[in-house]
This record gives structure tokens, sequence and C-alpha cells, in this order.
């Protein structure tokens, strides 16, 4: 059974930075895309943003320039590097993962979920 495990949330002051990490394990035989969303008080699950194996990224319109993907692929591993963030920012951080199963099943992967806060 596939895991996904999401770390890295707190609470932080606005302008400050935090990282979020997502670890892949068991049953793994590829990863492709793997990106980041989230979901603040009473709204809807949102993208942040994305990467592909080959390190192509793309991000929402409210985190360019702010946010910065990167993944480690030996580590089955995606980062989320928060800069400058906002109050708006608070959420529930929740990793996502392309995956192929040893057993060749493809699907999409969650994780279980990381808390951000920003304090103004």
């Amino acid at each position: 059974q596939v895991q996904l495990v999401d770390s890295g949330g707190g609470l932080v002051q606005a302008g400050g930075s935090l990282r979020l990490s997502c670890a892949a394990s068991r049953s793994i035989f590829s990863i492709n895309d793997m990106g980041w969303y989230r979901q603040g008080p009473g709204k809807q699950r949102e993208f942040v943003a994305a990467i592909t194996s080959g390190g192509s990224t793309n991000y929402a319109d409210s985190v360019k320039g702010r946010f910065t993907i990167s993944r480690d692929n030996a580590k089955n591993t995606v980062y989320l590097k928060m800069n400058s963030l906002k109050p708006e920012d608070t959420a529930v951080y929740y990793c996502n993962a392309q995956i192929t199963t040893m057993t060749l099943y493809d699907d999409a992967y969650w994780g279980q979920g990381t808390q951000v806060t920003v304090s103004s």
C-alpha cells in the first residue's frame, strides 16, 4: 500500500518561511507528477504547485515568486519552500503524487495533510 507522509507545517509570523516535505514509500515502481494543494478554513481545496518527474514546475498565481517546489527522486520526496508567508496562506497543505505501483497500478495518492498557520 503506497503511503505519502507530509511534514513541516507549523505556526509562523507573516513574512516568515517554512519548508514542507512529503515522502512516498511502499510498493512504488515509479512516480510521475508530484504536487501540493491546500485547503483554507471554509474554502475548497486548491492547487498550489506541481513538478514533473523531469523537473518542470507550475505554480498558482497566488504563490508565484514566493513558493518553490522541488523533488528528490532518489528519496521519492517532494518539497515546498514557502517564503514571504501571508496570513492568507494559512491552510492545511496536502501533497499529491501520481504513482505507478509494483503491480503496475497507476493512481493519484494524497498525504494526510500538514497545518500551516501564518499570524499577522
